[in-house]
């Protein structure tokens, strides 16, 4: 047997695209700003996860534009031999002192890092227990490592609990979402606390979506509840609120220094380039220097979910800049993308293995850039696609 022969037989993708209802890898030929131009045309971006809208702005493409002209444009092998530069080390200072943890360590994609930490921390003796909706990646980091698997019921909490009595003395690692991507709620953290603590589970969260995002001042999901001594390690992207491209994992000095000598991950990646570096140094500073940036994203996110409820959508249980509005089935999820794409919104559809089968969704992102201008005309959209397809009445 072929071992091709599987990709000459996968015809689905094809057969949408000839259908023209092929939402994904569509081509941008701008910044990521509240409106984008695609393949020509000019388009409301409610698609992106660009929250505080810094990847245009002028502090973070002069420090990229700066660390270019100094370093070059990358580092020509791993953090572990060659590739540390002095601005890596910089930027980890920050991190560790923006999270008001010990150390931190930073990687060159999000994904690498849920890899990066899960495989290191947990081995064959101990179990690592996820949310049912944690992020692929932290499926993944799981698959990598050595140790057991267990998952729980999506924020429950009674089924963490009967999870967690279940794994004895062993060592435990709880890993949870700040922030669902997909339907924008929020872990219950405090509860989370209080059932780890009663087993001796280590907790982990990762926050790719809520950092920039919660807590008062943007630090995230453990600042928002007041729970940043009780989270054990705190994983964020820079691909997000940070307007770059890697992760970074905050923790006890004992932890990171574990990671960094055993993360296969790190060890065996190159380094981030000095630009992706640089741009998060001057995110961060942003972040402290800017707060009315959140003001504005938290004002957005509250009239377009006013908005989308009063017309009579289904958002689900969002309480973030992420507003599903639910479709149910996969048909209807495609053909509301294509009226809103031909309209001139630029949205997501989200169908399994994304979410769960007779849940498909459009997840709509909001980000602090977004004018009431631009809301206004994508809310008459939103009403009219709605009224077309039978969602709303």
């Amino acid at each position: 047997m072929d071992l091709f022969e599987k990709c000459g037989k996968f015809t689905a993708a094809k057969e949408v695209m000839a259908a023209g209802f092929y939402p994904y890898f569509r081509v941008v030929e701008s910044e990521q700003n509240p409106e984008v131009t695609v393949e020509g045309r000019r388009m409301v971006m409610l698609g992106s996860n660009n929250y505080l809208g810094l990847t245009s702005h002028p502090k973070v493409k002069e420090a990229a534009i700066a660390a270019v002209k100094k370093y070059g444009s990358g580092c020509a092998g791993s953090r572990f031999l060659n590739g540390t530069l002095d601005i890596h080390v910089q930027l980890e200072e920050k991190l560790a002192k923006f999270f008001r943890k010990e150390n931190a360590l930073t990687f060159s994609t999000g994904y690498q890092t849920n890899l990066g930490i899960i495989s290191s921390i947990a081995g064959k003796d101990d179990v690592v227990v996820i949310d049912k909706l944690d992020h692929a990646s932290i499926i993944d980091a799981c698959r990598l490592s050595f140790a057991e698997v267990k998952k729980f019921k999506h924020n429950d909490m009674g089924s963490l609990e009967f999870v967690l009595k279940a794994c004895g003395d062993r060592g435990k690692l709880v890993v949870v979402d700040g922030v669902y991507s997909m339907e924008g709620d929020i872990a219950q953290l405090p509860e989370i606390v209080k059932v780890c603590r009663k087993y001796g589970a280590r907790i982990m969260v990762d926050d790719a979506h809520g950092v920039g995002v919660l807590g008062r001042t943007g630090r995230g999901t453990a600042e928002h509840f007041g729970l940043e001594k009780d989270v054990d390690i705190i994983m964020g992207t820079y691909s997000k609120s940070m307007a770059s491209i890697g992760g970074f994992v905050v923790a006890s000095e004992d932890v990171i220094h574990y990671i960094k000598h055993t993360s296969r991950p790190l060890i065996f990646s190159a380094s981030p380039p000095p630009a992706s570096v640089a741009s998060v140094i001057a995110a961060l500073d942003i972040i402290d220097e800017e707060p009315e940036r959140r003001e504005r994203l938290w004002h957005n996110t509250h009239k377009m979910m006013k908005a989308c409820k009063q017309m009579g959508y289904d958002t689900g249980t969002t309480e973030t800049p992420i507003i599903p509005l639910l479709m149910g089935d996969m048909e209807r999820a495609f053909m509301m993308w294509k009226i809103l794409s031909d309209e001139g919104v630029f949205v997501n559809p989200v169908v399994p293995p994304a979410t769960q089968p007779g849940r498909c969704l459009i997840r709509t992102s909001y980000m602090a850039t977004h004018t009431d201008e631009m809301l206004d005309r994508v809310l008459v959209i939103l009403e009219q696609a709605g009224k077309k397809l039978g969602v709303i009445h």
